[in-house]
């Protein structure tokens, strides 16, 4: 089971407080772990006071209130930034023109190096970007063990929700991929 590029949606009995009610892009799942970014909580802090804080301008008005997410509870002063693959016409596809970048198939990116702010300063740089703080990480067989206690549904990712769909509403609009709504869903654990 690989389950890269798939959203992780929280049962209603996940009671934990970093992953109630979220929905979690999964940027990498192999046989060691897991490595994923919620992409529906958001913090208090705005892209703009971000790159105040970090001495760089925001010359991208569309970011400017955007909010910078909860990527998780796995270090959290740090910075995630999931894009769209950009590639300059000048260098080769298969390569990411940012330093600290994971390429995840279906066509994002994960950096982590500040390149990819300078870029968005200068007003360039991928066109959409969600930026977190923090990850959420899976040991070995960790997951999959929250998979069997039903503690999430799995769906194939869809970045029209992590790009076009107001924040509010990822939640609902990741269930809708597998054709459930919030109210189907029982907080009880079971299995048939």
């Amino acid at each position: 089971m690989n389950l890269t590029h798939h959203f992780l949606i929280a049962m209603p009995g996940l009671e934990d407080d970093a992953f109630a009610k979220s929905v979690v892009y999964l940027c990498e799942h192999s046989a060691r772990g897991a490595m994923g970014l919620v992409i529906n909580k958001p913090s208090d802090i705005s892209l703009q006071a971000l790159f105040e804080k970090v001495e760089l301008p925001l010359r991208r008005a569309d970011l400017n209130d955007s909010p910078v997410f909860q990527g998780g509870p796995v270090q959290t002063e740090r910075g995630f930034v999931l894009h769209e693959a950009f590639v300059a016409n000048d260098v080769d596809p298969s390569e990411s023109v940012y330093a600290s970048t994971m390429a995840i198939p279906g066509g994002l990116e994960m950096t982590t190096s500040k390149d990819v702010l300078e870029a968005l300063s200068t007003g360039a740089g991928p066109r959409r970007v969600l930026v977190s703080l923090g990850y959420s990480a899976w040991g070995e067989g960790q997951l999959e063990a929250e998979l069997g206690e039903n503690s999430w549904l799995t769906v194939e990712a869809d970045l029209s929700v992590i790009f076009d769909t107001p924040v509010e509403q990822r939640y609902d609009k990741a269930l809708m991929l597998l054709g459930l709504q919030a109210w189907m869903l029982s907080p009880e654990a079971g299995h048939a």
